[in-house]
């Protein structure tokens, strides 16, 4: 049985919620996770979906073009397409050894999976930090690697950002994947991925951890064409 317990976070395109459950055949244990809503079409802008769909396969020719043409009937699908995209990248990476949540299950538009944080205070984000540059360094190798990791399985965040890197415990996790990139077969995917060094250097450069988006992004090309 599960128990919502209140918000978390509210986004432009989902909103996070905290939900109890309760472990099967012994109500004493229960486990926090975090359930990802992706508001319906009224209230949700997918106006940047296409650069992040191109390379991705959508079953039904008649589902695709709903989509592409953001009718209410395709804007409603893009919700629950883009909660199963982020299950499915979750599942990728995590199964590869990332530092992204654990994904539990994917129903409709919702997304449940591992809550970061303690008891029911989510963990912060990276922007949040206030450390000094010798720990900031530390981080910024967490983040690195990484990204290292989905350049080795073929992808780009897109969207990566000291806002959707978490830090617990000493420990950076990635969240909001839902627009992963082919990093190779979506055309935008290597723009995508060189915005994602400029994000990550410059936060830590403005920090006083240097870090060269450049060296970062030849890095990854490295990794990617292996």
């Amino acid at each position: 049985m599960d128990t919502e317990l209140g918000i978390v976070k509210t986004g432009k395109e989902a909103d996070v919620f905290l939900i109890e459950r309760a472990v099967p055949g012994d109500p004493a244990q229960r486990s926090i996770l975090a359930a990802k809503r992706y508001r319906p079409p009224q209230l949700r802008d997918f106006h940047r979906s296409s650069q992040y769909e191109e390379g991705r396969r959508t079953r039904r020719s008649r589902d695709a073009r709903a989509i592409s043409n953001g009718s209410s009937y395709g804007r409603q699908l893009a919700a629950g397409h883009w909660a199963y995209a982020e299950f499915e990248a979750l599942s990728r990476m995590h199964s590869l050894g990332a530092a992204v949540p654990y994904p539990v299950q994917v129903n409709g538009t919702e997304l449940l999976m591992e809550f970061i944080g303690d008891g029911m205070t989510a963990a912060p984000r990276l922007a949040q930090s206030r450390d000094d540059p010798p720990q900031l360094a530390v981080l910024l190798d967490q983040v690195v690697d990484i990204m290292r990791m989905f350049a080795r399985a073929g992808f780009a965040h897109g969207d990566l950002s000291p806002y959707n890197l978490l830090v617990h415990e000493g420990r950076v996790v990635a969240i909001d994947l839902p627009q992963i990139v082919d990093a190779v077969s979506n055309p935008s995917g290597l723009d995508l991925l060189h915005r994602d060094c400029v994000n990550i250097a410059h936060w830590f450069t403005r920090r006083r951890v240097y870090c060269d988006p450049e060296e970062l992004f030849a890095d990854l090309l490295t990794e990617l064409y292996r």
